[in-house]
């Protein structure tokens, strides 16, 4: 990948130490648009900085482009990467599960409705979106390959697969919430037991 799509966590500004706090209002103020229902390609970088107070250079010398900042804000929002106990496939399953979700998942959820039509369209956004996702899908891949050599998991299972069935239910609640008949706090446990029951030696 280019340079031009380094994310703002990789580039640094020389002689200018970051500034957390600028940091986290740029990112919230994305989010928040895009929550609010602004589409990716029609947030700018002016509406980006009018909203978190900042002054567009301040951007610019983070991001090198709207489309760097779009990816680090969809980083931000799924957090990082939770340490895993490693005893239990289920209750890691849970916990990764858990990982993806936070207390603005509905607004993460319109989140991902804004950004959706973006990576259709856009390859470049669409690489820089599967970098943010791939660590993540590669965690649970690895939770599986265990259980399948552990024995806990059937030795057949399709390891692809069952990580899509893991991540679609997860997108789909964020968008539609209550609408899906699940309760947000009940679905990492329900959505692993589910799945567990055709997937489980």
């Amino acid at each position: 990948m280019t340079s031009t799509t380094t994310t703002g966590q990789e580039r640094k500004a020389p002689g200018r130490p970051r500034n957390a706090q600028a940091d986290e209002a740029i990112l919230d103020a994305v989010l928040t648009l895009m929550a609010d229902g602004q589409s990716a390609a029609a947030i700018s970088i002016e509406s980006v900085a009018a909203k978190a107070g900042v002054g567009k250079a301040t951007i610019y010398r983070r991001w090198p482009n709207k489309e760097a900042l779009l990816i680090d804000a969809v980083r931000g929002m799924k957090g990082p990467i939770p340490e895993l106990a490693g005893l239990s496939v289920r209750d890691d399953l849970i916990a990764l599960v858990t990982a993806n979700r936070s207390s603005r998942v509905q607004d993460y959820g319109k989140v991902t409705a804004c950004l959706l039509p973006e990576l259709m369209k856009d390859e470049q956004l669409r690489q820089m979106h599967h970098a943010v996702m791939e660590p993540r899908r590669e965690v649970m891949r690895g939770i599986l390959r265990r259980g399948m050599a552990s024995g806990e998991l059937r030795p057949d299972l399709n390891v692809d697969l069952t990580v899509l069935m893991l991540s679609g239910p997860g997108m789909m609640h964020g968008l539609f919430g209550s609408a899906t008949g699940v309760a947000d706090e009940d679905l990492p446990e329900a959505l692993v037991d589910a799945l567990l029951r055709g997937a489980a030696a």
